[in-house]
């Protein structure tokens, strides 16, 4: 697994690999893509895009605010809001 950075239109990275949260109190379904959003929310201004491999479902990272079951009209308002 790895990150992939989008600026703009442009994907500028692929197989990155993030900072990981240091916080301690998250729920025990948060894996390692969910820590790294978190991480990289903390460290940049960024909006991280996580999906589920077991669910699929989309989560969206900014700003430490972590917004579980995200609809693609949620995605895409957090996408034009970036």
């Amino acid at each position: 697994d790895g990150a992939v950075i989008v600026s703009g239109n442009k994907i500028v990275a692929a197989g990155c690999i993030l900072p990981l949260t240091e916080k301690t109190n998250l729920p025990s379904r948060f894996g390692l893509r969910h820590r790294a959003a978190l991480g990289i929310s903390e460290k940049a201004n960024a909006l991280a895009i996580v999906v589920s491999e077991e669910t699929g479902e989309i989560s969206v990272v900014r700003n430490d605010h972590f917004q579980n079951k995200v609809s693609l009209d949620e995605l895409k308002l957090a996408l034009k809001d970036d």
